[in-house]
């Protein structure tokens, strides 16, 4: 019996060590990054997430306006986010622009891409008049002031289309546009845009 008490014991022993090592261990989990001194994170409505980024099917743009007029801030807003629209999609077709023509046995290249170039800037300029807003959130700030934050985007496939139809009205372009190579290529560039 004695025997049966002491491997009793001795099995007690071993599993509280067992245990008790065990719970020493401590998961060291990292100490969050204080802000830097004189820093404050903002928090910039209708931007940022996934559903305000562009991808192979919009374009989207975000921006904010402020003034001390609530119409004004809207109308800045408007103004800044078509502007970060045009960018973005003005350096999409110059991808496009300079892939297409490259691939192209167009024999004045120089002058073809400068036609592409300023088709495209028409119709990225009449485009942007049929944005569609998908998100707006107005605040007002501390001191008085109104601030509008916009998110707007617009089909890819409204652009290439509309570029289609310009170049293919160009007769110095009609010669050497192929819209079906050219509707290829963009969407090439619209892939690398959202792998970004």
């Amino acid at each position: 019996m004695r025997k049966l008490s002491y491997f009793l014991s001795a099995i007690m022993l071993i599993a509280t060590l067992a245990v008790g090592c065990k719970s020493k261990e401590k998961v060291v989990t990292p100490a969050p990054k204080p802000e830097p001194k004189g820093e404050v994170l903002i928090n910039n409505y209708c931007a940022g997430e996934k559903e305000f980024m562009s991808t192979k099917e919009y374009f989207r743009a975000s921006a904010v306006g402020e003034s001390m007029d609530q119409m004004v801030s809207k109308k800045k807003a408007m103004s800044n986010v078509k502007g970060e629209l045009a960018g973005l999609i003005q350096t999409i077709m110059k991808g496009v622009t300079d892939n297409y023509i490259k691939s192209s046995e167009a024999n004045n290249v120089e002058a073809l891409e400068e036609r592409f170039e300023g088709n495209t800037r028409e119709v990225i300029n009449q485009q942007l008049n049929g944005v569609r807003v998908i998100c707006e959130k107005q605040t007002k700030t501390a001191d008085g002031n109104f601030k509008t934050y916009i998110c707007v985007e617009i089909t890819a496939e409204d652009i290439v289309k509309g570029v289609g139809n310009k170049l293919s009205a160009d007769k110095e372009l009609k010669i050497d546009y192929d819209y079906e190579k050219f509707k290829k290529t963009f969407d090439e560039e619209m892939k690398k845009m959202e792998n970004k």
